[in-house]
Formats: structure tokens, sequence, C-alpha cells
């Protein structure tokens, strides 16, 4: 039976490259995936999902007002595929959270999203709320805070390494921009954010 996966996490947990590993997998064993990434996010190159430890694979990508239960029946007409898989999940909308689980529903194929969790203002990104409610199966992907402890977290910087904590949702960055912290720290960094 198919299902909709969520692997979650904070940034430089290693989502990307668990991705490719996982679809690397069904491949060597002679079955199909399909690969699909957001477009938003070029770090990479377009239409690629690429990882920091250097491995990478083409794929399609997604903006905000693509069908992706279209696009998955689409590319069915080439092929069967045994798995599809979702970089940068974040960036889905409800919408498209609820076109993948028709996915795995109707054309009982799994569904493995990755991404991430909250913001930099810690706030659930629209995409992984929508899969924290949907998905029938969630993990964590996990990482460290610089103390050792796991990060949950993360913060948006400015050039001199201090908290931004306003600003819009999506900026998209790479170690440059964002430091994955434990919650103890990510406090420290941005202020107590309780109300």
């Amino acid at each position: 039976m198919a299902k909709l996966f969520f692997n979650y996490s904070t940034m430089n947990a290693g989502k990307s490259t668990v991705l490719l590993q996982a679809s690397h997998n069904y491949r060597e064993h002679g079955m199909n995936t399909y690969l699909l990434t957001a477009q938003i996010d070029g770090r990479a190159g377009t239409g690629r999902i690429a990882s920091r430890i250097g491995i990478g694979s083409e794929a399609d990508t997604f903006s905000d007002t693509d069908d992706l239960f279209s696009m998955v029946s689409t590319r069915l007409e080439q092929g069967d595929l045994a798995c599809i898989f979702v970089d940068e999940a974040q960036f889905l909308t409800p919408d498209q959270v609820w076109q993948l689980a028709h996915v795995v529903d109707d054309l009982n194929i799994p569904v493995l999203c990755y991404g991430l969790r909250v913001d930099f203002r810690g706030e659930l990104f629209p995409g992984s709320a929508s899969l924290l409610a949907l998905a029938d199966e969630m993990r964590e992907v996990r990482t460290i805070c610089r103390c050792g402890r796991k990060a949950t977290m993360v913060i948006r910087q400015d050039e001199q390494g201090q908290a931004i904590i306003e600003g819009d949702q999506v900026q998209i960055g790479g170690n440059e921009t964002y430091v994955s912290l434990c919650r103890r720290h990510w406090r420290e960094a941005v202020g107590d954010r309780a109300t």
C-alpha cells in the first residue's frame, strides 16, 4: 500500500542526500523514480537536486501554480513509477499536498517529500503544515546545533552573522544565510519569543 511520507528537518541535515540515495536504491533495482524540486530554489541549477556532499540528479520543477497530480499522470505515460520524490517540499502549496495525497490514494504510488518544517521565525511553512496534517508517516532527518544538541530551529543571518527576525518567509540561501540551532540557542539569537 502506497503512503505519503514527510521527511523534515532544519537546514543542512542532509535531506537531499537522503532523497538522492533512496532514489538511487530504487533505480539500482530497475525501478523508475520521478524527482521533483521547487522551481523557486535554483541554487543547484534549474531542474537539479544536489547535495552539499557533491551528489546530484536531474529533476522536474514545480511552481505554486502547477498541478502535481497532472504532472505525475503525464510522467506515467512514459512508463511505470515505483516512487515519487519531492525536494524542497516546504514550498508546496496546501492544494499541491492534497494532489500528492491523491497520487498516493488513486494511483497507488508512494510519495516521499523532503523539506523544512519551520522557517527562521519558528513558524510552519504552509506546505509543511499540510504535510504534517496529511502525511501517513513522518520522519525527522536530524542535524546538530553548534552545542551538540539536536537542531530543530533555523535563523536567518545578515552579513555580520546577526540574526534577522523579520522579513519574507521565503528567501533562498545556504550556509551564508541560514544556521541550524537548538531551540535554546535560537531563542538566544532572536530574543525570547514567548508571549
